[in-house]
């Protein structure tokens, strides 16, 4: 354990004005509160705040962060309090350790919700005071070096998991390479132990047979940059474990068959001493075909700078080499923390000046609940990154397999909303093309837009898929509320009763609910059902005998109903409240039915789809709706199976009659083929029932087609 004289010396060195009387009360402070207490590995438990803080002046950070450290677990493990800490340290202190305090007090909730909870937390902390990352940082990095004591395999597991899926990722974020390193091995080594020895065992093959060349390459890079007068220091290391195992999975290669497992750094005095060493090397070893990355004219959002390229070493390995100056090295190595050290005490604290932060932060405010927030941003933070450029030449920067909506989403929550196309580098391309390097991205507007449910298909970003949903759930609850009122004014009309606020209101104490629009979004996604809605408005009514089939509705409906008490789809957007079945594809002048689906609205089927008979014994389920009159430019997707005979042309005759009848092929999917005949299944887009009618009864009428008939849904 760090003694107390130590600590302060390890301060000093970068320091020399600490306060090292504060510092000294600290660590008495901590030392007195954790007394006797022990960790897993038998050590006393103030060891680890006092490794922390030596961890932290690695960084060279100020005192207030290393009295954090010292003070971090206080407040949860012993009987100090938040209170106690601000009265013997300040406002400053008590509101860093209230930051980085553990996150694991959330009890009896499920190990992913305390996870998503807990980096929601956390997040909100750093971005009032970055340091509070830093800390918790070194806190995790700790805690992973010693998880070996942890005597439960799956108390580790999910610890090393969250490591490597949070802290790692967010350690790049803000630049600390050193502790992104260590953390990410160090959960390799617990969540892949038998993988990561492997990957040692062969590196020490190497050294044996003497192919790992670091000082032959670290001589060699020297002399020539000493040669043209560039004064450099010139560092080899091998990759961690856990970098090469990456390297394997995302080339798909053996560790045989992989190349650069050595890593250079080349530190330069100043910026036009990179480029000239990048030249240098470029005439004296051999490049590797698109290696080059320019990090310094392009930076990285959490402010890394250099030069990367990979070229062929003495043995014919390829090996990397990053050029930067001096500067950009500290930056490399301590992110953030180059910025907060104790030298640099008018430094901004608020983690919110980092643009990364603000977006995750977006990304919190608009997220449907913490574990939506978790799964939208710990990916994007994992994923390696594009850069991309608009049209004025300002660099955007998205995970690797973003798309034009993410770019747009990116620039701005407005022009992802209205996006409507995109171009990239001057072409027309579809919105779920996925971006390259050095792509610039043209995104093309239009206020009538409004996002698509189908962009969730292909959006990377938690930024553009959080936005997404949330228009989404807005409009899906405006659409559950005008169903709501419908079904009210169906029951109510069945009864010869007006719609009024009347009769509504002492539904809102049934129910439990709020607001009318709470009530009427419940009704509309069926979390009330008909009958909990019937007994609720007519208390006093007995209720109607229950139909012995819900085909009662269906084969013995009066046909001259003309369907007053019906409920009408106008006005709503298919795919919010209301959803047309796949099975049978309904369209403007079929027979149609409702089912209602708890908190999913209704599901609208022909009346003679054979999917109904699922519904037999829940008459209660279902609800009649009708069309009202269609707009010609409202389009519906209607199914039919088509036999053809194989013959030369008959799929262009299939297509131009269609064509012909003004319709369009949306998809085409052969279920069957054999030597004289192909049977397929058509989705045509049209205006109604009526207009695929006269579609079928063209394609009927031609020679090569055997027969034709509408899709009717599955017993499946």
């Amino acid at each position: 354990m760090i003694h107390q004289y130590d600590l302060v010396q390890l301060i000093k060195a970068y320091d020399p004005n600490v306060d090292e009387s504060l510092i000294n009360k600290a660590y008495q402070f901590a030392l007195e509160a954790h007394g006797s207490q022990k960790r897993a590995s038998g050590d006393l438990y103030f060891s680890h705040p006092i490794e922390v803080a030596a961890l932290l002046t690695e960084m060279k950070l100020d005192s207030a962060s290393i009295i954090t450290a010292l003070l971090h677990d206080t407040v949860e493990d012993t009987k100090i309090t938040l209170e106690d800490i601000k009265t013997e340290f300040g406002e400053e202190i008590a509101q860093l350790v209230d930051g980085v305090t553990k996150l694991t007090k959330i009890k009896y909730q499920p190990e992913h919700i305390r996870q998503a909870e807990n980096f929601r937390k956390l997040l909100l902390a750093m971005s009032e005071d970055i340091r509070v990352l830093l800390v918790k940082l070194a806190d995790r990095l700790h805690n992973m070096r010693t998880l070996k004591y942890v005597k439960s395999p799956d108390k580790r597991r999910r610890i090393a998991l969250e490591t490597m899926e949070i802290y790692a990722p967010l350690a790049e974020r803000i630049g600390i390479q050193q502790i992104k390193n260590e953390l990410q091995d160090l959960a390799f080594a617990e969540l892949y132990p038998e993988i990561r020895q492997s990957i040692v065992n062969r590196f020490d093959y190497l050294r044996q047979q003497g192919n790992v060349v670091v000082e032959r390459v670290i001589n060699r890079i020297s002399k020539v940059l000493d040669n043209q007068g560039i004064s450099a220091q010139v560092y080899g290391r091998e990759k961690t474990p856990y970098s090469i195992w990456k390297k394997m999975e995302q080339k798909n290669v053996s560790f045989e068959q992989l190349s650069d497992i050595i890593g250079f750094r080349i530190i330069v005095k100043n910026l036009e001493d990179c480029y000239r060493a990048l030249g240098v090397i470029h005439t004296h070893f051999h490049t590797v075909p698109n290696s080059f990355r320019d990090f310094i004219s392009t930076p990285k959002t959490n402010g890394y700078q250099s030069l990367h390229t990979v070229v062929m070493g003495p043995e014919r390995q390829a090996i990397e080499i990053q050029i930067r100056t001096e500067e950009m090295h500290e930056i490399a190595e301590l992110g953030v923390a180059a910025h907060w050290s104790y030298k640099t005490g008018t430094t901004n604290k608020e983690g919110k000046q980092y643009r990364w932060v603000r977006e995750l932060l977006h990304i919190l405010e608009n997220a449907t609940d913490s574990q939506e927030f978790l799964e939208n941003t710990k990916l994007e933070m994992y994923y390696d990154h594009v850069f991309c450029f608009t049209p004025r030449g300002d660099v955007i920067m998205l995970p690797v397999g973003s798309t034009p909506v993410d770019f747009a989403y990116a620039v701005h929550s407005d022009i992802g909303n209205s996006c409507v196309g995109s171009k990239v580098n001057s072409r027309v391309v579809p919105l779920n093309t996925e971006l390259k390097n050095g792509d610039q991205v043209e995104i093309i507007r239009s206020k009538n837009q409004v996002p698509s449910p189908g962009w969730l298909d292909f959006a990377v970003t938690g930024k553009a898929k959080t936005e997404i949903k949330r228009y989404i759930k807005d409009q899906q609850k405006s659409e559950y509320v005008k169903l709501g009122i419908a079904i009210i004014k169906k029951i109510l009309a069945e009864q010869n009763i007006e719609f009024n606020d009347t009769i509504i209101e002492p539904l809102l104490h049934i129910f439990s609910r709020k607001t009318l629009d709470d009530l009427y979004s419940a009704i509309g996604d069926g979390s009330i059902s008909h009958s909990e809605l019937s007994t609720g408005l007519f208390p006093n009514k007995k209720p109607l005998a229950k139909r012995k089939s819900a085909f009662s509705l269906l084969r013995f409906k009066d046909k001259t109903d003309k369907k007053e008490s019906a409920i009408s789809l106008k006005g709503l957007v298919p795919g919010m409240a209301i959803h047309f079945a796949k099975c049978c594809h309904p369209l403007p002048g079929d027979e149609i039915i409702g089912i209602t689906n708890a908190g999913k609205g209704i599901t609208i089927h022909t009346t003679d789809c054979e999917a109904l008979e699922a519904f037999a014994n829940n008459p209660e389920q279902l609800v009649d709706v009708s069309w009202e009159k269609q707009s010609n430019d409202e389009i519906h997707i209607g199914r039919i199976r088509v036999v053809l005979s194989h013959e030369a042309g008959s799929l262009a005759t299939l297509a131009m009659s269609v064509y012909k009848g003004l319709g369009n092929i949306r998809n085409l999917k052969i279920t069957h083929r054999s030597h004289d005949f192909f049977e397929m299944i058509l989705d045509i887009e049209v205006r109604g029932a009526g207009h695929l009618n006269n579609i079928m009864a063209a394609l009927r009428s031609e020679t090569c087609i055997y027969s034709v008939e509408r899709v009717r849904g599955s017993k499946n």
